[in-house]
């Protein structure tokens, strides 16, 4: 990130609806912070610009309404259903999240591993995040990854006099993971009293690599059974609609009468069966 005569920061815009505006140095140091802090993205949360939210709404409306009618045969019931579309855009801000969160771990893995070697080489602290920062543009030349742009803030706040400490420790509050606060902590220790920095960045990345190792391989573990469980979901609405193309006097009791009510509780069991699917294929380490 490049410095400006009359500004802190550069604006960036990335994503989750991410806005860094221009802040102009304060008067006291501590309002400077306060400014800044207040500027740079909350990587606990994630925003849907408002087309990406009418989007969710639409298309997750449209789905329910026809598995409404593919379950009913009947309009009202379809756009009751429909109205399940509103919560899309909380499911998909949940999803937006995990990956963005899940990015952020992996590419900080790769930060660690680069200033680890910059440090074995006998170089300093700041230039070793200097040219982490150089290397995850060798691996992103686009450079739109939320590491890259922590990296090039905390290069900034080096060049304006800040301690390192301190940006890292802001870093891993917004952030909100384990791993980046626990490295911010042991860091911050470090500096204090003069530990081994070489030694801890070695080991805390030996074991964040190892701990994301872990995660890959119960993720191609558990991958296969994911598929599978997609399209044991999928079975039952193919089949509703195959028998509604081929045969539809012989699915018309369903539509009518007791039928709507075993329609209901087939469509309840299936929906509780994604929510248990779901739970038990989140697996954390």
């Amino acid at each position: 990130m490049k410095r400006s005569g009359n500004s802190a920061w550069m604006s960036k815009k990335g994503q989750g609806g991410r806005v860094i505006k221009r802040s102009k140095p304060a008067g006291k140091p501590e309002h400077a912070a306060a400014a800044r802090t207040h500027a740079l993205p909350d990587y606990s949360v994630y925003h849907l610009s408002m087309r990406q939210r009418t989007a969710c709404v639409i298309l997750g409306g449209l789905l329910f309404s026809f598995i409404g009618y593919l379950f009913y045969h009947n309009l009202i019931l379809s756009l009751l259903l429909g109205a399940g579309g509103l919560m899309i855009p909380k499911l998909w801000r949940r999803f937006m999240l995990e990956r963005r969160r899940r990015t952020l771990n992996l590419h900080f893995k790769q930060a660690l591993y680069s200033l680890s070697s910059s440090l074995s080489a006998g170089r300093s602290v700041e230039n070793g995040f200097r040219d982490a920062v150089q290397d995850l543009l060798l691996l992103d030349p686009g450079g739109s990854s939320d590491l890259i742009f922590e990296l090039k803030v905390i290069v900034s706040r080096l060049e304006y006099g800040e301690p390192i400490e301190v940006a890292l420790q802001d870093f891993a509050r917004r952030a909100g993971m384990e791993d980046l606060t626990n490295f911010a902590d042991v860091f911050s220790t470090c500096k204090r009293t003069g530990g081994d920095l070489v030694e801890v960045v070695r080991r805390t990345s030996s074991v964040i690599g190892e701990k994301l190792d872990i995660q890959q391989e119960i993720s191609v573990m558990i991958a296969q059974k994911r598929f599978e469980s997609k399209a044991l979901l999928a079975a039952p609405f193919l089949l509703l609609l195959f028998m509604n193309m081929t045969s539809p006097d012989y699915m018309e009791p369903m539509y009518s009468g007791s039928g709507i009510m075993i329609s209901t509780f087939a469509l309840a069991a299936l929906g509780g069966c994604f929510l248990w699917i779901t739970k038990m294929m989140n697996i954390k380490v």
